[in-house]
Protein backbone atom coordinates (compact mmCIF):
# COMPACT_ATOMS: atom_id res chain seq x y z
CA UNK A 1 0.00 0.00 0.00
CA UNK A 2 1.26 3.37 -1.10
CA UNK A 3 0.72 6.84 -2.39
CA UNK A 4 1.80 8.41 -5.90
CA UNK A 5 1.18 11.87 -6.85
CA UNK A 6 3.02 14.07 -9.81
CA UNK A 7 2.92 17.90 -10.87
CA UNK A 8 3.64 18.45 -14.83
CA UNK A 9 4.05 21.90 -14.83
CA UNK A 10 5.29 25.20 -17.00
CA UNK A 11 7.77 26.64 -13.39
CA UNK A 12 10.48 24.55 -12.07
CA UNK A 13 8.73 24.64 -8.42
CA UNK A 14 6.65 21.49 -9.22
CA UNK A 15 8.46 20.05 -6.20
CA UNK A 16 6.58 22.16 -3.69
CA UNK A 17 3.26 21.24 -5.05
CA UNK A 18 4.30 17.70 -5.16
CA UNK A 19 5.53 18.29 -1.27
CA UNK A 20 1.98 18.83 -0.10
CA UNK A 21 0.09 16.44 -2.15
CA UNK A 22 2.25 13.67 -0.49
CA UNK A 23 1.57 15.27 2.72
CA UNK A 24 -2.57 14.75 1.94
CA UNK A 25 -1.35 10.96 1.31
CA UNK A 26 0.52 10.31 4.12
CA UNK A 27 -1.87 7.94 5.22
CA UNK A 28 -1.27 5.53 2.57
CA UNK A 29 2.22 5.01 3.81
CA UNK A 30 4.55 6.07 6.66
CA UNK A 31 7.55 4.52 6.46
CA UNK A 32 9.49 6.57 3.56
CA UNK A 33 8.99 9.15 0.99
CA UNK A 34 10.85 10.30 -2.04
CA UNK A 35 10.57 12.47 -5.32
CA UNK A 36 12.05 12.50 -8.59
CA UNK A 37 12.12 16.04 -10.63
CA UNK A 38 13.17 16.18 -14.15
CA UNK A 39 14.92 19.60 -15.53
CA UNK A 40 16.98 20.21 -18.69
CA UNK A 41 17.26 16.54 -19.49
CA UNK A 42 18.45 15.11 -16.25
CA UNK A 43 16.21 13.73 -13.20
CA UNK A 44 17.42 14.55 -9.55
CA UNK A 45 15.93 12.62 -6.59
CA UNK A 46 15.55 12.74 -2.60
CA UNK A 47 14.50 9.81 -0.89
CA UNK A 48 14.51 8.46 2.72
CA UNK A 49 12.85 7.01 5.58
CA UNK A 50 10.49 8.37 7.46
CA UNK A 51 7.38 10.78 7.05
CA UNK A 52 6.95 13.21 4.11
CA UNK A 53 8.04 16.37 6.95
CA UNK A 54 11.32 14.48 8.13
CA UNK A 55 12.51 13.31 4.48
CA UNK A 56 12.34 16.73 2.68
CA UNK A 57 13.62 19.77 4.20
CA UNK A 58 13.84 23.35 2.94
CA UNK A 59 17.62 22.97 1.40
CA UNK A 60 16.33 19.60 -0.10
CA UNK A 61 13.47 20.87 -2.08
CA UNK A 62 15.49 24.01 -2.88
CA UNK A 63 17.85 21.42 -5.01
CA UNK A 64 15.28 19.60 -6.49
CA UNK A 65 14.53 22.45 -9.37
CA UNK A 66 11.99 21.08 -12.36
CA UNK A 67 8.98 21.24 -14.06
CA UNK A 68 8.04 17.78 -13.32
CA UNK A 69 8.11 15.61 -10.32
CA UNK A 70 6.81 12.55 -9.30
CA UNK A 71 6.70 11.04 -5.65
CA UNK A 72 5.72 8.50 -3.64
CA UNK A 73 4.83 7.30 0.47
CA UNK A 74 5.66 4.01 1.04
CA UNK A 75 4.49 1.59 3.42
CA UNK A 76 6.83 -1.91 3.33
CA UNK A 77 5.52 -4.68 1.94
CA UNK A 78 6.32 -8.27 3.46
CA UNK A 79 9.58 -9.33 2.99
CA UNK A 80 11.17 -5.79 1.71
CA UNK A 81 13.55 -3.85 3.24
CA UNK A 82 13.45 -0.65 4.74
CA UNK A 83 16.48 1.07 3.65
CA UNK A 84 17.81 3.36 0.77
CA UNK A 85 16.78 0.47 -2.58
CA UNK A 86 13.91 -0.18 -1.61
CA UNK A 87 11.96 3.31 -1.32
CA UNK A 88 10.52 5.13 -4.70
CA UNK A 89 10.76 6.41 -6.81
CA UNK A 90 12.96 4.32 -9.00
CA UNK A 91 15.23 6.42 -11.02
CA UNK A 92 17.48 4.85 -13.92
CA UNK A 93 19.12 5.71 -17.52
CA UNK A 94 17.08 4.54 -21.01
CA UNK A 95 18.79 4.86 -24.43
CA UNK A 96 16.28 8.06 -24.77
CA UNK A 97 17.22 9.91 -21.57
CA UNK A 98 15.91 9.77 -18.12
CA UNK A 99 13.48 7.59 -16.35
CA UNK A 100 11.55 7.91 -13.15
CA UNK A 101 9.21 5.49 -11.91
CA UNK A 102 6.49 5.43 -8.84
CA UNK A 103 4.28 2.67 -8.41
CA UNK A 104 1.10 1.71 -6.17
CA UNK A 105 0.15 -1.86 -6.35
CA UNK A 106 1.46 -5.28 -6.99
CA UNK A 107 2.95 -6.85 -9.99
CA UNK A 108 1.98 -10.49 -9.46
CA UNK A 109 4.59 -12.27 -11.72
CA UNK A 110 7.35 -9.76 -10.86
CA UNK A 111 9.34 -12.94 -9.39
CA UNK A 112 8.99 -14.85 -12.68
CA UNK A 113 9.68 -11.40 -14.64
CA UNK A 114 12.98 -10.89 -12.49
CA UNK A 115 14.04 -14.37 -13.09
CA UNK A 116 13.84 -14.08 -16.70
CA UNK A 117 15.55 -10.23 -16.52
CA UNK A 118 18.35 -11.77 -14.54
CA UNK A 119 19.17 -14.63 -16.71
CA UNK A 120 19.67 -11.88 -19.27
CA UNK A 121 22.52 -9.86 -17.60
CA UNK A 122 20.27 -7.42 -15.51
CA UNK A 123 20.99 -6.72 -12.19
CA UNK A 124 18.76 -5.50 -9.15
CA UNK A 125 19.09 -3.94 -5.83
CA UNK A 126 15.72 -4.71 -3.82
CA UNK A 127 12.65 -6.72 -4.07
CA UNK A 128 10.48 -3.84 -5.07
CA UNK A 129 8.20 -4.34 -8.06
CA UNK A 130 8.85 -1.12 -8.91
CA UNK A 131 12.70 -2.11 -9.84
CA UNK A 132 11.02 -4.80 -12.31
CA UNK A 133 8.90 -2.23 -13.83
CA UNK A 134 11.94 0.33 -14.53
CA UNK A 135 14.12 -2.58 -15.73
CA UNK A 136 11.62 -3.47 -18.29
CA UNK A 137 11.10 -0.29 -19.50
CA UNK A 138 14.43 0.23 -19.74
CA UNK A 139 14.91 -2.94 -21.77
CA UNK A 140 12.39 -2.55 -23.91
CA UNK A 141 13.02 1.06 -24.86
CA UNK A 142 14.25 1.27 -28.37
CA UNK A 143 12.91 4.07 -30.96
CA UNK A 144 9.74 4.96 -28.75
CA UNK A 145 9.27 4.91 -25.01
CA UNK A 146 5.56 4.48 -25.90
CA UNK A 147 6.23 1.30 -27.42
CA UNK A 148 8.22 -0.02 -24.06
CA UNK A 149 5.84 1.52 -22.32
CA UNK A 150 3.06 -0.42 -24.19
CA UNK A 151 5.34 -3.28 -24.46
CA UNK A 152 5.89 -3.67 -20.20
CA UNK A 153 1.96 -3.13 -19.47
CA UNK A 154 1.54 -6.44 -21.77
CA UNK A 155 4.43 -8.29 -19.65
CA UNK A 156 3.18 -7.47 -16.57
CA UNK A 157 0.55 -8.81 -14.58
CA UNK A 158 -1.63 -7.18 -11.44
CA UNK A 159 -2.30 -4.19 -9.82
CA UNK A 160 -1.14 -0.92 -10.65
CA UNK A 161 -1.16 2.87 -10.62
CA UNK A 162 2.24 4.57 -12.10
CA UNK A 163 3.21 7.55 -12.70
CA UNK A 164 6.20 8.09 -15.05
CA UNK A 165 8.79 10.21 -16.14
CA UNK A 166 10.66 10.04 -19.53
CA UNK A 167 12.85 12.81 -20.42
CA UNK A 168 10.01 15.63 -20.40
CA UNK A 169 7.28 14.35 -20.40
CA UNK A 170 5.10 12.20 -17.86
CA UNK A 171 2.92 9.40 -17.85
CA UNK A 172 0.21 7.79 -15.78
CA UNK A 173 -1.01 4.75 -15.81
CA UNK A 174 -3.87 2.43 -14.24
CA UNK A 175 -4.10 -1.22 -14.29
CA UNK A 176 -6.86 -3.05 -16.34
CA UNK A 177 -9.35 -3.70 -14.08
CA UNK A 178 -8.41 0.05 -12.10
CA UNK A 179 -7.92 -2.22 -8.97
CA UNK A 180 -5.59 0.63 -7.82
CA UNK A 181 -6.98 4.21 -8.29
CA UNK A 182 -5.40 7.18 -9.80
CA UNK A 183 -6.93 11.05 -10.65
CA UNK A 184 -6.17 14.00 -12.99
CA UNK A 185 -6.31 17.31 -11.64
CA UNK A 186 -5.69 20.93 -12.92
CA UNK A 187 -3.99 23.86 -11.00
CA UNK A 188 -3.90 27.05 -13.43
CA UNK A 189 -1.25 25.80 -16.48
CA UNK A 190 -0.22 23.10 -14.00
CA UNK A 191 -1.54 19.16 -14.66
CA UNK A 192 -1.48 17.32 -11.34
CA UNK A 193 -2.11 13.27 -11.03
CA UNK A 194 -3.04 11.71 -7.78
CA UNK A 195 -3.61 8.03 -6.17
CA UNK A 196 -6.99 10.27 -4.31
CA UNK A 197 -7.95 13.74 -4.58
CA UNK A 198 -7.86 14.86 -1.23
CA UNK A 199 -4.32 15.62 -2.89
CA UNK A 200 -5.78 17.87 -5.12
CA UNK A 201 -7.69 19.52 -2.62
CA UNK A 202 -4.45 20.28 -0.68
CA UNK A 203 -3.20 22.64 -3.26
CA UNK A 204 -6.37 24.26 -4.43
CA UNK A 205 -6.25 21.73 -7.78
CA UNK A 206 -9.41 21.15 -9.60
CA UNK A 207 -10.51 17.40 -9.99
CA UNK A 208 -10.44 17.31 -13.76
CA UNK A 209 -11.52 13.20 -14.13
CA UNK A 210 -10.62 9.50 -12.90
CA UNK A 211 -8.12 7.77 -15.15
CA UNK A 212 -10.20 4.50 -16.65
CA UNK A 213 -8.98 1.01 -15.77
CA UNK A 214 -6.35 0.20 -18.73
CA UNK A 215 -6.01 3.77 -19.68
CA UNK A 216 -2.46 5.25 -20.48
CA UNK A 217 -2.39 8.91 -20.36
CA UNK A 218 0.38 11.14 -21.57
CA UNK A 219 0.87 14.72 -20.24
CA UNK A 220 3.75 16.90 -21.86
CA UNK A 221 3.87 20.75 -23.09
CA UNK A 222 0.92 20.25 -25.46
CA UNK A 223 -1.55 19.34 -22.72
CA UNK A 224 -3.16 15.73 -22.38
CA UNK A 225 -2.62 12.82 -24.42
CA UNK A 226 -4.84 9.59 -23.97
CA UNK A 227 -2.53 6.44 -25.32
CA UNK A 228 -4.62 3.77 -24.81
CA UNK A 229 -8.06 4.18 -23.89
CA UNK A 230 -9.52 2.77 -20.85
CA UNK A 231 -12.73 0.81 -20.32
CA UNK A 232 -15.24 1.75 -17.37
CA UNK A 233 -17.49 -1.50 -17.73
CA UNK A 234 -14.31 -3.60 -16.61
CA UNK A 235 -13.61 -1.13 -13.65
CA UNK A 236 -12.92 -3.46 -10.31
CA UNK A 237 -11.85 -1.35 -8.02
CA UNK A 238 -9.96 -2.43 -4.65
CA UNK A 239 -12.69 -2.93 -1.86
CA UNK A 240 -10.77 -2.62 0.74
CA UNK A 241 -9.34 1.44 -1.19
CA UNK A 242 -13.56 2.48 -0.09
CA UNK A 243 -13.67 0.50 3.02
CA UNK A 244 -9.83 1.48 5.04
CA UNK A 245 -7.35 2.37 2.93
CA UNK A 246 -8.67 6.25 1.68
CA UNK A 247 -8.88 9.16 3.15
CA UNK A 248 -12.76 9.80 4.03
CA UNK A 249 -12.53 12.99 2.06
CA UNK A 250 -11.69 11.51 -1.24
CA UNK A 251 -13.49 10.40 -4.09
CA UNK A 252 -12.87 7.54 -6.42
CA UNK A 253 -14.28 6.69 -9.30
CA UNK A 254 -16.86 9.14 -8.85
CA UNK A 255 -17.99 7.94 -5.33
CA UNK A 256 -16.93 9.76 -2.04
CA UNK A 257 -15.55 8.20 0.44
CA UNK A 258 -17.16 9.26 3.61
CA UNK A 259 -20.92 8.18 2.15
CA UNK A 260 -20.10 5.31 1.30
CA UNK A 261 -19.27 4.31 4.56
CA UNK A 262 -21.78 6.11 6.24
CA UNK A 263 -23.93 4.21 3.96
CA UNK A 264 -22.36 1.00 5.71
CA UNK A 265 -22.62 1.78 8.95
CA UNK A 266 -26.46 2.77 8.45
CA UNK A 267 -27.09 -0.68 6.80
CA UNK A 268 -25.40 -2.26 9.32
CA UNK A 269 -27.28 -0.97 12.09
CA UNK A 270 -30.58 -2.30 9.77
CA UNK A 271 -28.83 -5.68 9.37
CA UNK A 272 -27.64 -6.18 13.18
CA UNK A 273 -28.87 -3.73 15.55
CA UNK A 274 -28.10 -4.27 19.24
CA UNK A 275 -29.22 -3.19 23.01
CA UNK A 276 -27.00 -0.49 23.68
CA UNK A 277 -26.52 2.60 24.95
CA UNK A 278 -24.10 4.52 23.00
CA UNK A 279 -22.37 4.21 19.70
CA UNK A 280 -18.52 4.58 19.69
CA UNK A 281 -16.57 4.37 16.49
CA UNK A 282 -12.78 2.60 16.34
CA UNK A 283 -10.99 5.87 15.23
CA UNK A 284 -10.18 6.86 12.78
CA UNK A 285 -11.54 4.89 10.05
CA UNK A 286 -14.69 3.29 12.27
CA UNK A 287 -15.62 7.01 12.20
CA UNK A 288 -18.03 7.00 9.44
CA UNK A 289 -19.16 3.63 10.06
CA UNK A 290 -20.58 5.02 13.75
CA UNK A 291 -21.85 7.83 12.35
CA UNK A 292 -24.25 6.38 9.76
CA UNK A 293 -24.75 3.53 12.64
CA UNK A 294 -25.79 6.22 15.22
CA UNK A 295 -27.78 7.89 12.50
CA UNK A 296 -30.17 4.40 11.64
CA UNK A 297 -29.96 3.19 15.29
CA UNK A 298 -31.09 6.05 17.20
CA UNK A 299 -28.09 5.68 19.72
CA UNK A 300 -26.69 8.73 20.60
CA UNK A 301 -22.71 9.16 18.77
CA UNK A 302 -20.14 9.51 21.26
CA UNK A 303 -16.61 10.27 21.04
CA UNK A 304 -15.44 7.80 23.39
CA UNK A 305 -12.05 6.82 21.92
CA UNK A 306 -9.51 8.95 21.37
CA UNK A 307 -6.13 8.78 19.20
CA UNK A 308 -3.14 9.99 20.12
CA UNK A 309 -2.40 11.62 16.13
CA UNK A 310 1.03 10.92 15.98
CA UNK A 311 0.83 7.13 15.82
CA UNK A 312 0.97 5.52 13.03
CA UNK A 313 -1.96 2.83 11.59
CA UNK A 314 -1.13 -0.05 13.51
CA UNK A 315 -2.31 -2.52 11.22
CA UNK A 316 0.41 -1.34 8.61
CA UNK A 317 3.58 -1.69 10.93
CA UNK A 318 5.67 -4.31 9.68
CA UNK A 319 6.03 -6.90 12.64
CA UNK A 320 3.36 -7.89 15.50
CA UNK A 321 5.78 -6.20 18.44
CA UNK A 322 5.69 -3.25 16.58
CA UNK A 323 1.75 -3.27 15.89
CA UNK A 324 1.17 -4.21 19.39
CA UNK A 325 3.19 -1.75 20.60
CA UNK A 326 1.36 0.52 18.42
CA UNK A 327 -1.78 0.08 19.61
CA UNK A 328 -1.20 0.26 22.99
CA UNK A 329 -0.08 3.70 22.97
CA UNK A 330 -2.46 5.40 20.42
CA UNK A 331 -5.30 5.14 21.90
CA UNK A 332 -7.19 6.04 25.41
CA UNK A 333 -10.52 5.93 26.55
CA UNK A 334 -12.81 8.96 27.67
CA UNK A 335 -13.90 6.97 30.97
CA UNK A 336 -16.70 9.70 31.88
CA UNK A 337 -18.40 8.59 28.53
CA UNK A 338 -18.13 5.62 28.92
CA UNK A 339 -18.15 4.24 32.18
CA UNK A 340 -21.21 2.06 33.47
CA UNK A 341 -22.54 2.12 29.32
CA UNK A 342 -23.28 -0.41 27.08
CA UNK A 343 -21.40 0.38 23.56
CA UNK A 344 -21.31 -0.39 20.40
CA UNK A 345 -17.81 -0.28 18.48
CA UNK A 346 -18.15 0.24 15.23
CA UNK A 347 -14.89 -0.48 12.93
CA UNK A 348 -14.05 -0.75 9.26
CA UNK A 349 -12.86 -4.34 9.49
CA UNK A 350 -11.15 -6.99 11.17
CA UNK A 351 -8.21 -8.16 9.71
CA UNK A 352 -5.73 -10.49 12.47
CA UNK A 353 -8.40 -9.28 15.74
CA UNK A 354 -4.89 -7.67 17.77
CA UNK A 355 -6.38 -4.09 17.58
CA UNK A 356 -10.05 -5.02 18.24
CA UNK A 357 -8.96 -7.31 21.11
CA UNK A 358 -6.59 -4.60 22.92
CA UNK A 359 -9.53 -1.74 22.29
CA UNK A 360 -12.18 -3.70 24.07
CA UNK A 361 -10.16 -4.95 26.94
CA UNK A 362 -9.16 -1.09 27.25
CA UNK A 363 -12.58 0.03 27.14
CA UNK A 364 -13.99 -2.87 29.79
CA UNK A 365 -10.79 -1.43 31.68
CA UNK A 366 -12.11 1.91 31.48
CA UNK A 367 -15.65 0.65 32.78
CA UNK A 368 -17.75 -0.27 29.65
CA UNK A 369 -20.36 -2.79 31.12
CA UNK A 370 -20.73 -4.29 27.31
CA UNK A 371 -18.72 -3.74 24.02
CA UNK A 372 -20.61 -5.21 20.94
CA UNK A 373 -18.97 -4.71 17.83
CA UNK A 374 -20.22 -4.17 14.81
CA UNK A 375 -17.86 -4.65 11.30
CA UNK A 376 -18.59 -2.75 8.45
CA UNK A 377 -17.25 -4.86 5.88
CA UNK A 378 -17.46 -8.84 5.88
CA UNK A 379 -14.98 -11.27 7.28
CA UNK A 380 -11.56 -10.72 5.40
CA UNK A 381 -11.09 -14.51 4.51
CA UNK A 382 -8.73 -14.37 2.01
CA UNK A 383 -5.01 -12.99 1.23
CA UNK A 384 -4.75 -10.76 -1.17
CA UNK A 385 -1.63 -8.04 -2.27
CA UNK A 386 -3.91 -6.66 -5.13
CA UNK A 387 -5.51 -3.79 -2.62
CA UNK A 388 -2.34 -3.99 0.11
CA UNK A 389 -0.10 -6.04 2.13
CA UNK A 390 -2.16 -8.65 4.08
CA UNK A 391 -1.03 -11.13 6.25
CA UNK A 392 -1.18 -15.01 5.21
CA UNK A 393 -4.38 -16.66 5.20
CA UNK A 394 -3.52 -18.29 8.62
CA UNK A 395 -2.79 -15.18 10.05
CA UNK A 396 -6.63 -13.89 9.21
CA UNK A 397 -8.79 -14.12 11.89
CA UNK A 398 -11.88 -14.92 10.03
CA UNK A 399 -10.22 -17.36 7.60
CA UNK A 400 -9.11 -19.97 10.70
CA UNK A 401 -12.19 -19.22 13.47
CA UNK A 402 -16.05 -18.85 12.94
CA UNK A 403 -17.41 -15.61 13.76
CA UNK A 404 -18.41 -16.82 17.78
CA UNK A 405 -14.81 -17.67 18.27
CA UNK A 406 -13.51 -14.63 17.04
CA UNK A 407 -16.20 -12.86 19.40
CA UNK A 408 -14.70 -14.53 22.37
CA UNK A 409 -10.78 -14.06 21.26
CA UNK A 410 -11.50 -10.27 20.89
CA UNK A 411 -13.60 -10.47 24.15
CA UNK A 412 -16.71 -8.92 22.47
CA UNK A 413 -20.10 -9.45 24.04
CA UNK A 414 -21.73 -10.00 20.92
CA UNK A 415 -19.87 -9.67 16.85
CA UNK A 416 -21.71 -9.05 13.36
CA UNK A 417 -20.32 -7.86 10.02
CA UNK A 418 -21.93 -6.33 7.51
CA UNK A 419 -23.09 -8.50 4.79
CA UNK A 420 -21.58 -7.91 1.14
CA UNK A 421 -24.93 -7.16 -0.88
CA UNK A 422 -24.49 -4.46 1.93
CA UNK A 423 -21.81 -3.49 1.53
CA UNK A 424 -22.25 -3.22 -2.05
CA UNK A 425 -25.50 -1.32 -1.75
CA UNK A 426 -23.62 0.92 0.54
CA UNK A 427 -20.89 1.70 -2.16
CA UNK A 428 -23.31 2.14 -4.98
CA UNK A 429 -22.88 -1.25 -6.87
CA UNK A 430 -20.80 -4.15 -7.43
CA UNK A 431 -17.85 -3.20 -9.71
CA UNK A 432 -14.92 -3.99 -7.25
CA UNK A 433 -12.54 -6.53 -6.81
CA UNK A 434 -13.74 -8.82 -3.43
CA UNK A 435 -11.73 -11.26 -3.41
CA UNK A 436 -10.10 -10.70 0.40
CA UNK A 437 -14.37 -11.11 1.23
CA UNK A 438 -14.32 -13.97 -1.29
CA UNK A 439 -11.73 -15.62 -3.02
CA UNK A 440 -12.95 -14.58 -6.13
CA UNK A 441 -10.47 -12.21 -8.07
CA UNK A 442 -10.42 -10.29 -11.28
CA UNK A 443 -9.27 -13.03 -14.24
CA UNK A 444 -5.79 -12.76 -15.11
CA UNK A 445 -4.26 -10.92 -11.76
CA UNK A 446 -2.94 -13.73 -10.19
Amino acid sequence: MSGIAGVYGNSQEARDYLYYMLYALQHRGQQSAGMAVFNNGLIDYHKDRGLVNDVFDNEILKRLNGNIAIGHVRMAAKGEGFDYPYIQPIVAGIRMGALGVVHDGFISNAKDIKKELQAEGYMFQSTLDTEVIATLLAKNTKDSFEDALLKTIDTIKGSYAMIIIANDTMYAVRDYYGIKPLSIGKLGDRWVVASETCAFDSIGAEFVRDIEPGEVVKIDKNGIDVVVKGDPSRRKLGVFEMVYIARPDSYIDGKSIYSARRNAGRILAKEHPADADIVVGAPDSGTSFAIGYAEESGLNYTEGIIKNRYVGRSFIEPSQDMRELAVKIKLNPLKEYIKGKRLVLVDDSIVRGTTMKRTITMLKEAGASEVHVRIGSPEVKYSSNLMMDTPTREELIAAVHTKDEIKDIIGADSLEFISLDGLFEAMGGRDFSEGCFTGIFPEGVL
